[in-house]
């Protein structure tokens, strides 16, 4: 069985860095980039994103996201961009314009630099974009060629964002080790097409690690409207260390039990992370981890102030049929919970939210 890893040809974190997005377009293009950006972070940034284009003579053209990642309006700039001649794209924001601007280069076939305005998922480095309808239902996932060639990220942004979205990030990120830890142990195939790599175990325990020990830290920062190395810490394991653990380490129990509480309405007010913070306490329920590392995962989650327990998630313990529901469509045809080391029944994870729920109680 071959092995593989996927990440981003170059990942660069630092301060001041959206003003520094010429230098990165000029390795990778030279007639001119296409940004396609958030509209309220070009609301505010936009004379930093401008004036590193304009110090080197660069042409660029700045496109407001519209809000919805569509197959339509990635045909529609795909299509605007050979009227300017543009050879770099550049997407500045949340998930569905970076999905955008990661489409918009696999259509087009250009490079793509992508720079994430919220750590709040490790999608910024993936090879893959979730395209909608135009009335924002899902629609399919489309796998790229590649990763972006460059992801950068400027924490100077990142730490104005809300605090609850880096929570929800690190909610995201707690599920890259042991997720990865079973696939390790099942020999599941990862998104990159292979089993897991040392490097991406590593990666992976190592993102974990980052949270257990700067979580808080860098939450209490946030906090205080005020930036820190816990913070650059938690940025990088949210983004970076997240995001090559879950696509090369591979997916399991925890985001499979995201998937199923999406079916209840209730929990359409979280975020993603947030979900998957429970996903995670559930799957170690599932495969009867040692009580100590269960109890060191539940104390970390509440420390943040992510979710242990299913009345945290809007969902009524009692609710038999409902929890069901979550169980079965955890286990349904296709989904991440089958990479576990072992075979996996809805009676399974039922039992395994239950017995989360107390634990985390």
């Amino acid at each position: 069985m071959k092995q593989a890893i996927f990440s981003p040809s170059k990942y660069i974190q630092g301060r001041g860095e959206i003003g520094n997005l010429g230098d990165y377009f000029a390795v990778l293009g030279s007639r001119g980039a296409y940004l396609i950006v958030d509209p309220f972070i070009l609301s505010v940034y936009e004379k930093e994103i401008s004036s590193g284009f304009r110090e080197r003579s660069i042409s660029f053209t700045l496109q407001k996201f519209n809000g919805e990642c569509s197959k339509n309006e990635v045909d529609r700039i795909v299509q605007a961009m050979k009227e300017k001649s543009a050879d770099v794209v550049i997407g500045i924001g949340g998930g569905k314009t970076l999905d955008t601007a990661k489409a918009v280069g696999f259509f087009a076939e250009l490079p793509v630099v992508i720079v994430p305005t919220i750590a709040s998922t490790d999608a910024p480095c993936s090879a893959l974009s979730v395209l909608y309808t135009d009335e924002g239902q899902f629609d399919r996932y489309l796998m790229l060629k590649s990763n972006p060639n460059i992801v950068v990220v400027d924490i100077d942004v990142v730490a104005k964002a809300p605090e609850r979205l880096l929570v929800a990030g690190m909610g995201d990120a707690l599920s890259t080790y042991y997720e990865a830890r079973a696939c390790h142990r099942s020999g599941a195939l990862s998104m990159a097409g292979g089993t897991s790599t040392i490097a991406a175990l590593t990666i992976a325990r190592a993102c974990r690690d980052v949270l257990f020990a700067d979580g808080l830290k860098a939450k209490l920062a946030l906090e205080n409207k005020a930036s820190s190395k816990a913070v650059e810490n938690i940025v990088e394991a949210n983004t970076y260390l997240s995001g090559i653990g879950f696509e090369s380490g591979g997916l399991a129990a925890a985001h499979a039990i995201h998937n199923g509480l999406t079916v209840l309405e209730e929990t359409h007010h979280l975020y993603h992370g947030e979900k998957v913070a429970f996903g995670t306490l559930a799957q170690l329920a599932l495969e009867n981890a040692e009580l100590a590392e269960i109890q060191e995962t539940i104390d970390f989650c509440k420390s943040i102030g992510l979710p242990t327990t299913l009345k945290q998630l809007g969902v009524d313990r009692t609710d038999h049929d409902k929890i069901r529901k979550v169980a079965e469509a955890s286990c349904a045809d296709g989904e991440t919970i089958h990479n576990m080391p072992f075979q996996v029944t809805p009676e399974d994870v039922f039992s395994a939210i239950l017995v989360a729920d107390r634990l985390g109680e």
